[in-house]
């Protein structure tokens, strides 16, 4: 971690924001389509970037819509997107045309909220960039009202010579084809073996300042093959240790107890959750994204998880990171 990345610009000052220097470059993905109920429908092919000429942002995003089921005619458009953005490491401001809302970055994690009138839809983005610069794990949750009805999700890799270097055209083109047969596969946990999932993560303030590392683990202890025992160790710059019961239902998860309490909805390989900590008013919102995961009966290895921690309704830290599978002899 640089020393930039711990101090964050406002629209005020000149020069790009930190995060915007993050995500410089061309970004590729075919993210997956789901509906509310976590069935796939398809999937969009994407390629976006970002411009800042003059202290003016501008997002550019093209793609193209494949299947869609219920959500097709929703999420057509006529030409792509192009919108401006008033840099900041505070609120990242959404001007439109095609959106209007802000995004608030935590280090390499930032969680924007906005409408987009063109889908018309609300969606509620999570991008993680992961720690090799040129990763980067995407969420867009769709709302109508507080009522989901559906969410795009996956994976991409920035380029910076896609037009003029046929090697990484050749490299995108494989990640891609990649992304198309795992996009659909949905999230579940080792259901026979006893797993650990570890790993260094950062904890940042709801002010967007850097607190410090945090060593998680979760280790997977399986009941049966719908129930597993999940016992949760944090510490460094928070430490707390938790087990929870959680039961997997199709593309939905119950977390019963005895520590917390909640649940979690998947769309493929990413898994949203809510749950709430016994006898306290700490709320925790997360998504665990399993990064590797394959067609077949099989479970990933490489977690990207992101949690939001509240005490009531206060935003109070945002912790992020990668996890790796340890097998447990």
């Amino acid at each position: 971690m640089t020393t930039t990345d711990t101090a964050p610009t406002t629209a005020d000052t000149p020069g790009p924001s930190v995060w915007q220097r993050r995500i410089t470059g061309e970004w590729h993905g075919r993210p997956s389509l789901f509906d509310a109920d976590g069935t796939w429908c398809g999937y969009e092919d994407t390629r976006r970037s970002s411009v800042h000429e003059d202290g003016t942002t501008t997002y550019l995003m093209d793609g193209s819509l494949t299947a869609g089921g219920p959500l097709a005619g929703r999420l057509r458009l006529g030409a792509p997107f192009a919108f401006g953005v008033v840099d900041s490491d505070a609120d990242r401001l959404y001007t439109g045309p095609d959106f209007h809302g802000s995004g608030q970055p935590y280090g390499s994690f930032v969680d924007a909220r906005y409408y987009g009138p063109g889908w018309q839809v609300a969606l509620n983005t999570w991008n993680q960039v992961l720690a090799d610069g040129d990763t980067q794990v995407y969420s867009s949750v769709l709302y109508q009202g507080w009522a989901v009805v559906g969410c795009f999700n996956g994976v991409y890799r920035r380029t910076d010579d896609f037009d003029t270097n046929s090697v990484t055209r050749t490299a995108v083109a494989a990640f891609l084809d990649e992304e198309t047969t795992n996009g659909p596969v949905s999230f579940i946990l080792p259901t026979k073996e006893a797993t650990r999932y570890a790993g260094e993560c950062q904890l940042w303030s709801a002010r967007q300042e850097f607190v410090g590392d945090v060593r998680v683990g979760i280790d997977v202890e399986p009941l049966d093959l719908l129930r597993s025992r999940l016992h949760t160790t944090w510490s460094g710059a928070v430490d707390r240790r938790f087990t929870v019961e959680r039961r997997r239902d199709g593309t939905r998860s119950f977390i019963e107890g005895p520590d917390a309490w909640g649940n979690a909805q998947a769309f493929g390989r990413a898994s949203f959750s809510r749950w709430h900590f016994t006898h306290s008013a700490t709320e925790v919102k997360g998504r665990e994204f399993v990064i590797d995961t394959r067609p077949g009966m099989n479970a990933g290895r490489v977690l990207a998880v992101a949690y939001e921690l509240f005490d009531g309704n206060r935003l109070t830290g945002v912790l992020h990171g990668t996890l790796t599978r340890e097998d447990t002899p």
